[in-house]
């Protein structure tokens, strides 16, 4: 465990809001936001390798973090490549806020379910069945409503710069809500 407080729930997951946050934020360096068509399965292993490494340094075990960084490889590419895209890189192109609100939760539980599957692997501990729950649960809520905030900074400020502020939300969003039971990872 490279970065993470010894034996403090709070000190956790406030270390795991700011890695997942701040590898999203690397991410946006790496990679370009777009619509669904326009993020690919290279574009989503890349995002999703920057967020790993970060979440895998606050993992004990070196084995771990590799475990962690590889099955959130897997997932993001399976998930993009399987046509449900790169949930966390991409704006929906409606801008009806009911259909953003719908498609959001479904491909975000959808996406979530399948990046908490894929790291469900690197997980070798008891009642770890709840990380898949956690994951499809944060991005079903996150989504939607990031992608409203976007949708809405958009049509306000007419910069495509609104949609990367939704996407920034729901990537904090899901940090905190995953970040509340990461903790649990660590053992």
């Amino acid at each position: 465990m490279l970065f993470a407080p010894r034996n403090t729930k709070f000190g956790f997951t406030l270390l795991w809001i700011l890695a997942t946050f701040g590898g999203f934020l690397l991410s946006l360096i790496l990679i370009e936001v777009g619509e669904k068509p326009d993020v690919g399965v290279v574009e989503a292993a890349i995002g999703g390798f920057a967020i790993a490494l970060f979440q895998g340094c606050l993992l004990k075990q070196p084995i771990f973090c590799i475990r962690w960084i590889l099955a959130s490889l897997l997932g993001w590419s399976i998930i993009t490549a399987i046509g449900i895209g790169a949930v966390g890189w991409i704006v929906p192109s409606t801008q009806i806020l009911p259909l953003r609100i719908l498609s959001g939760a479904v491909y975000g539980g959808l996406g979530g379910l399948g990046i908490g599957l894929a790291q469900w692997l690197a997980i070798s501990q008891y009642q770890t069945w709840r990380w898949i729950f956690v994951s499809a649960a944060s991005w079903a809520v996150a989504i939607p409503v990031g992608s409203v905030v976007g949708a809405i900074l958009r049509h306000l400020t007419q910069l495509f710069f609104g949609e990367v502020i939704g996407l920034a939300i729901t990537w904090l969003l899901v940090a905190i809500l995953t970040g509340i039971n990461a903790h649990k990872l660590r053992l």
